[in-house]
């Protein structure tokens, strides 16, 4: 019996012993092999190594410095990369299980599209260098550094934020290329999408001054910009935006346009305070004679404030009755209190026009009574032009002489040849328009037409000694005794038509007498035509008159009418 009882324990033993060496032949099979990441606890921390219980014989030994200073306590979890076995038991590395499963987690930020953490830490040439962690480096473009233009590259330094990975290897090597501008891009997109979904037109947000244009300025509500337009900034006239808020101010403002679509905010100052053109009505009407500070020059007018929020509109037409208003400036001066009239409104634009004119008598409305047609009036030359000159005749009236009525019997090619500026003249009023505001004056119209003297006393057939005053290609041109000037047409130059003109006009020159006969006389257009082939023929029919004349007195005397032509002929 007792031996049956021990060989049954030797048996049993020996089943223990079997189990016992199955199950650490099982664990030598599953231990981690060397490369492999390995997960364990911390059992103790020295001076100079963390010991790590990986489930093998013995612990594992991390060198402190590969910790970086942040020391785990006793119980934490650890992973580390298995290096291999000595005779102290497993060698292990947390730094190489840090880069290793750093390398795999950018491998799948990359491959899914997600950002990473890192910092920016060195300029260098065309933009950055990134540190993604565990000493490994990233190029950032300065580009895509940020979602605005960057002015001073120094000023990202050291800025912690995320970025995409846009290329991860060159070359075969790990060379990671990071985009910082997208994920802001992205950020700005969901704030202003969250913006448009809890913000409504008429609430009041706040921002801070971001940047100023010429039409206001723009305000960063958050990583995304609104528009305060200059025109929002107050109901009255503003010139400059900078004048009514500074860069990097706080403020508050109400939302008075929501456009998604377009992702447009616009903001607004003076919407916290009523609109004055809403009791614009009970204040003022047409023809009503206000006054006002002008607070804007332009080439077309100038703007006149009424009240604080209601400016309007002197257009350059409204100025002056008299004066041609040139520039705006010449008539009135920045902050300059005027009088003028309105002359009409629109509340819905928020416009209003003024004429500062309408406030003085219009000059124009008796000009007919002052200056009426036949008037001998004196003016001062104020200006001279190709084709006439006009002469003031008070403050602001000015009227035209034409070079056709500076004389009657001189050509006038050019009136500055007659006139200066500022010369002192007298004239008749021609006509008096004051409707049109123009009045047309003469000189030659102070004494009588002589053409029409002229008329009177030289018929068509009269002849007169005249003086040759210039010759031209087409004629000669002969001033009679009264100061009437005509044209001896080259055709009636000579009396012999197969001699040319240029023969014919040799014996002539500049200033000689010349007996013509005339041939045409036109008052209207103040042309007379002369001839002296016309004149020799009646001479000749006078000489054959006298001749008849004589002989009828005298028969024995006579010649018949071939002898007299004989005799001229031989002459």
């Amino acid at each position: 019996m007792d031996e049956m009882e021990v060989e049954k324990e030797e048996a049993q033993n020996s089943k223990g012993d079997f189990q016992t060496q199955l199950e650490e032949s099982l664990k030598e099979f599953n231990a981690p092999q060397a490369g492999q990441l390995v997960e364990g606890t911390v059992v103790q921390v020295t001076n100079d190594y963390v010991y790590v219980d990986v489930g093998d014989k013995s612990e594992g030994l991390i060198p402190v410095e590969e910790f970086a200073g942040d020391l785990p306590k006793e119980g934490d979890k650890v992973q580390a990369l298995l290096m291999g076995h000595n005779s102290s038991g497993p060698v292990l590395s947390k730094k190489k299980a840090d880069s290793k499963r750093f390398l795999r987690e950018i491998q799948q930020a990359w491959k899914d599209k997600t950002p990473v953490d890192g910092v920016i830490v060195k300029v260098v040439k065309s933009g950055y260098e990134v540190d993604l962690g565990i000493d490994r480096m990233a190029f950032l473009p300065i580009s895509q550094a940020d979602s605005e233009k960057v002015e001073k590259p120094e000023s990202l330094l050291g800025v912690r934020s995320k970025f995409y990975i846009e290329h991860l290897y060159s070359d075969n090597k790990l060379n990671p290329v990071v985009n910082r501008r997208k994920f802001l891009e992205e950020e700005i997109n969901k704030k202003r999408d969250a913006f448009f979904e809890t913000v409504a037109i008429g609430d009041t947000v706040k921002g801070s001054v971001k940047s100023f244009t010429s039409f206001g300025a723009f305000i960063d509500l958050g990583g995304f910009d609104g528009l305060l337009h200059i025109n929002d900034m107050s109901w009255g006239h503003v010139a400059r935006p900078k004048d009514f808020v500074k860069k990097g101010q706080e403020i508050e403002l109400k939302v008075i346009r929501l456009d998604p679509a377009e992702k447009r905010i616009n903001l607004s100052l003076k919407h916290f305070s009523e609109d004055p053109w809403v009791h614009f009505e009970e204040k003022y009407h047409v023809n009503d004679v206000v006054k006002g500070v002008v607070t804007k020059l332009t080439e077309f007018g100038a703007f006149v404030e009424l009240e604080k929020g209601i400016e309007g509109l002197v257009h350059i037409s409204e100025f002056s009755w008299t004066k041609k208003v040139s520039k705006p400036g010449d008539m009135v001066s920045l902050g300059q209190e005027v009088e003028a009239m309105i002359l009409g409104y629109d509340i819905q634009a928020g416009r209003v026009s003024l004429g500062l004119k309408q406030t003085t008598d219009n000059p124009w409305d008796t000009i007919a009574e002052r200056y009426a047609v036949g008037t001998e009036v004196t003016g001062k030359v104020v200006k001279i032009t190709n084709i006439g000159a006009f002469v003031s005749l008070e403050e602001g009236i000015d009227a035209f002489l034409h070079a056709d009525d500076i004389s009657w019997t001189k050509k006038v090619k050019h009136p500055g040849s007659e006139l200066s500026m500022d010369q002192e003249i007298k004239a008749v009023v021609l006509d008096c328009d004051a409707e049109t505001h123009k009045i047309k004056i003469g000189m030659k119209q102070l004494t009588d037409d002589p053409w029409k003297a002229f008329a009177a006393e030289y018929k068509i057939g009269s002849t007169l000694e005249g003086e040759i005053t210039s010759i031209t290609d087409f004629g000669v041109f002969v001033k009679a005794p009264n100061g009437i000037e005509g044209l001896v047409n080259k055709a009636n130059l000579s009396d012999d038509k197969d001699v040319p003109f240029e023969e014919a006009v040799a014996k002539y020159k500049v200033g000689d007498k010349l007996n013509v006969y005339v041939i045409d006389v036109n008052t209207e257009k103040e042309k007379v035509g002369f001839s002296v082939r016309e004149f020799k023929k009646k001479q000749q029919r006078d000489e054959i008159s006298q001749y008849m004349s004589d002989s009828n007195n005298n028969d024995e005397g006579a010649f018949t009418l071939g002898d007299l032509l004989k005799t001229q002929k031989n002459d």
